[in-house]
């Protein structure tokens, strides 16, 4: 009995991989998008696709982050507060998934690269502790916050419903940053930091082609 109590934190996210990268999600909150609001031309379909394919995996990376670092939190309420963003980021992934496949578009092929990856990072992350761990989500939802500004001065103008999924993702990645910070997050080093926009660059410019 002691042993499989111990599996279970491992059972579980194993579970929660498969669900990430495997099973198609049903978002808990409704989708910001409006389906056939407008019509793209097909150069604009193109560049939203790319764009929501980088948000996907991106949502993927979040995913697998949050999982590991949960996966290593020391208290109950680090667990719980990784958890519940992961929960919310899942929405995310159900919305990007759904705009692709309103735009006919296909999810990164790399996707299972960027989740194991990312759980990686996450579960080094929380062997530095929890304070490191939030931080490393506070900095991790700051940069994010960037991208998603950039994506917005990017994509058409009359892609109301990629606009409108990418606004209702930002505003929950400022929170999260923010409950991060006022949970204890310390500031990370400025090479860590660093580190991490290179990391992110590989990804988004993979993803956005393949």
């Amino acid at each position: 009995m002691g042993s499989e109590r111990l599996l279970d934190p491992f059972i579980a996210a194993a579970d929660r991989a498969l669900r990430a990268l495997a099973a198609p999600v049903h978002a808990s909150r409704p989708y910001p998008g409006q389906p056939g609001a407008t019509t793209l031309d097909d150069s604009q379909r193109r560049e939203s696709a790319a764009l929501m394919r980088v948000n996907h995996a991106g949502e993927v990376a979040a995913q697998a982050l949050y999982h590991g670092q949960a996966l290593g939190a020391r208290s109950p309420a680090t667990r719980e507060l990784l958890l519940k963003a992961a929960r919310e980021e899942a929405d995310h992934l159900g919305w990007c998934e759904q705009r692709l496949r309103e735009l006919g578009a296909r999810p990164s092929l790399l996707n299972p690269l960027w989740y194991a990856g990312s759980f990686a990072i996450g579960a080094v992350a929380a062997a530095f502790g929890d304070g490191t761990s939030l931080g490393f989500v506070a900095e991790t939802e700051r940069q994010v916050e960037g991208h998603l500004d950039e994506h917005l001065r990017r994509l058409p103008t009359a892609d109301v419903s990629s606009r409108a999924v990418v606004d209702a993702m930002r505003d929950d990645e400022i929170a999260h940053a923010g409950a991060a910070r006022a949970a204890g997050g310390v500031e990370l080093p400025g090479l860590v930091r660093g580190m991490m926009r290179g990391t992110a660059k590989v990804m988004t410019a993979s993803a956005y082609w393949i």
